[in-house]
């Protein structure tokens, strides 16, 4: 069987790639997000907009997040992400500033191929309400970079130094 190589994990083929977007129109790579569904209920991400940064993700299941509590929230949904990329999983603002709901725990790491789930945070005082197919989060692939660690005796010096918190001034 054939397969294709992308960094250290091994794809087996035949691989059934689907392309969700090619930004090599607007200048971009023509980088591959794939995506496996694991139940009919999954919904494959999208992004809203041609400018959008991240792709939208969806509830498979109906919950309810507390109030002032957390849930998890499963889209059903597992990913092979570019190498030399993680996922991050953003909130959407519309949900942070409407339903003061935010999200946690948010890498995926290039060699995870599990399910991605979504930790929601509701900081309101009334329990919200996940339903079948609602968009819960965004998730945005960014490059990394893994430099070597070097242990030094000394830093270098830099006009800001080892002030911290609020040392470089108000507003």
């Amino acid at each position: 069987m054939p397969t294709t190589n992308t960094g250290d994990v091994a794809l087996a083929g035949p691989v059934k790639v689907q392309k969700i977007e090619s930004s090599a129109a607007h200048g971009g790579s023509d980088m591959v997000l794939q995506v496996k569904k694991l139940s009919e209920d999954a919904v494959v991400p999208k992004r809203g907009s041609d400018g959008a940064a991240g792709y939208d993700l969806y509830s498979a299941h109906e919950c309810v997040i507390p109030a002032r509590g957390k849930g998890m929230v499963k889209t059903d949904i597992s990913i092979a992400i570019p190498y030399g990329t993680y996922a991050r999983i953003a909130p959407r603002s519309g949900l942070a500033w409407k339903n003061s709901i935010d999200t946690g725990a948010g890498v995926v790491d290039y060699d995870y191929r599990g399910p991605v789930c979504v930790i929601l945070f509701n900081h309101s005082d009334v329990d919200f309400a996940v339903n079948k197919g609602d968009r819960v989060a965004q998730m945005v692939l960014e490059k990394i970079a893994t430099p070597e660690i070097a242990v030094v005796d000394e830093l270098s010096d830099t006009k800001r130094g080892a002030a911290g918190f609020g040392s470089t001034g108000r507003n």
